[in-house]
């Protein structure tokens, strides 16, 4: 299947886009969801390196392109609209932004918003900010 078929398949967003979950291919843990549009997907069917939209600077984003902290692509799922997609990945370090293994590091517990994972490596030396 080319990969114009399968960007055929997807229901993109009015503005093109489409939101992906990524999660660790083998662990199942789930590591963030960020947003692809069909460049984004078809650089990361082609060369298998996660590429993302961001929507903050307005062009593509490579995962790890900074900070080296790389998402190889194991397998790409469609849900059953079309409307979302499921990265399944291989994760070299950290996935959040914040250091930590995943950006779903806060938790509702007794009414409380508490943090559940500590960072894991100091943003300034991922960024250099």
């Amino acid at each position: 299947m080319s990969t114009k078929t399968i960007i055929d398949e997807i229901a993109f967003t009015s503005d093109g886009l489409v939101p992906a979950i990524a999660q660790q291919h083998d662990t199942g843990e789930v590591l963030m969801v960020a947003w692809l549009n069909a460049d984004a997907v078809t650089e990361t069917l082609d060369t298998g390196r996660v590429c993302y939209w961001s929507r903050s600077r307005q062009s593509l984003w490579r995962k790890g392109e900074s900070s080296g902290q790389v998402q190889q692509l194991v397998e790409m799922r469609l849900d059953c609209d079309g409307d979302t997609l499921l990265l399944l990945v291989d994760q070299t370090g950290v996935a959040c932004h914040t250091g930590r293994r995943n950006c779903f590091f806060r938790a509702v517990r007794d009414g409380e918003l508490v943090t559940i994972a500590d960072v894991e490596i100091d943003p300034e030396k991922l960024y250099g900010a």
